[in-house]
Formats: C-alpha cells, sequence, structure tokens
C-alpha cells in the first residue's frame, strides 16, 4: 500500500504559496484561485482546461463558476489537507491558463482580449 502524501502545516502552506503561486491563497483548508475571463465562452474554455488538467493529473480540483468568473480550489482529500499534489497542480493550472506568447514569438503578440486575468482575491 503506498504512504499517504505528506501534508503541509497551515504555516508551510502559506510560505509556500507565497513564494511559488502568487495569486493562490489559503481559506478553509483549501488552496484557492479566482481567475476573471472576458465573458462566458472563454469561461467555458478555462473550465475545460481546468478539466483536462485535472483529469490528467488524476486529481480533481472543485470549481465554482459565474458569468466571466472561475473559482479554483484543491485539497488533498485522502489525506486530509494540503499536499504536493495540489501545489504541482496548482502550479500547471496557473502557467497554462495565464499563458501568453513571448515578445518576439511568432505566435506574439497573442489575442487582443483580456482572455483570462488573475482576479483579485474575493473579500
Amino acid at each position: 500500500m503506498a504512504d499517504k502524501p505528506r501534508v503541509y502545516s497551515e504555516a508551510e502552506v502559506l510560505e509556500k504559496l507565497e513564494q511559488e503561486l502568487p495569486g493562490w491563497y489559503l481559506e478553509n483548508g483549501w488552496i484557492r484561485r479566482y481567475y476573471k475571463t472576458d465573458g462566458w465562452q472563454a469561461t467555458l474554455m478555462l473550465i475545460t482546461t481546468v478539466g483536462y488538467l485535472a483529469e490528467a493529473a488524476y486529481h480533481h480540483p472543485d470549481l465554482t463558476v459565474s458569468w466571466a468568473k472561475l473559482w479554483v480550489k484543491l485539497q488533498t482529500h485522502d489525506a486530509g489537507g494540503i499536499t504536493d499534489k495540489d501545489f504541482d497542480l496548482a502550479k500547471k493550472i496557473e502557467s497554462v491558463v495565464l499563458w501568453r506568447p513571448e515578445e518576439g514569438s511568432p505566435l506574439a503578440p497573442g489575442t487582443p482580449n483580456k482572455w483570462v486575468r488573475s482576479g483579485d482575491k474575493p473579500k
């Protein structure tokens, strides 16, 4: 039987988020991220992208969806807290959904739309 993954303490989670995942925050035992989009079509594409990454990793976040908004929250249920699985999937989600072509790339400048962007932590 496989060992349970290491569960990070609250202080360790907060430190890792600050150092490795700006924009993500800890709330009620979950790491969370809020994204804004240009509207419903971009939101649906964002949901599909997050879903694809989650299924490929076989680690599934909870999603809350509204027009032009998506909230992602991660926790390793069977470990009872935040583990490396959560941080790794959060990093992958972040790198894919906020990706833009580099300046000078044949793909630059990319879409003129705001597309998907970081949202502020809800108050």
